[in-house]
């Protein structure tokens, strides 16, 4: 199973998935993919077993992964402050990846019907379904 975490900006949420990841899932192959390579590099030191940056390399990875995990953002364009690109937009969601989203409210999109739990429950939860779907 491979599993793409992607971010951007300073990393900060991928690189919370990827610790959270690592510690319940030590042999779990993860991609880390950032928009940027701050955001790449946060995820490698935090235990992703290998990253790639930008536009291409995102839209290249989406379809060579099982799972792909990260804000509800990277499937919206302009998200993430506007560095998620049309292009990527329309790779992360045409990929038959699977996708499992943390529903993070920033900006103008509000998301109904969706508790606001703090980021690090959200995570645990996320994990938690990854490791469902390993087991499978």
């Amino acid at each position: 199973m491979r599993i793409a975490v992607i971010d951007g900006q300073g990393g900060g949420i991928g690189k919370h998935i990827v610790e959270q990841l690592r510690k319940k899932i030590p042999d779990l192959n993860i991609l880390a993919l950032g928009t940027n390579a701050l955001a790449t590099g946060a995820m490698l030191r935090s235990g992703a077993t290998e990253g790639a940056s930008g536009e291409s390399a995102i839209c290249y990875n989406v379809e060579r992964v099982d799972i792909i995990v990260g804000s509800v953002a990277i499937m919206m364009v302009y998200g993430l402050l506007g560095e998620i690109t049309a292009t990527m937009a329309t790779a992360i969601s045409a990929s038959k990846a699977e996708k499992l989203l943390l529903p993070i409210q920033r900006g103008n999109v509000q998301l109904i019907g969706v508790q606001r739990i703090p980021l690090p429950h959200q995570i645990e939860a996320l994990v938690e379904v990854v490791e469902e779907r390993l087991k499978g």
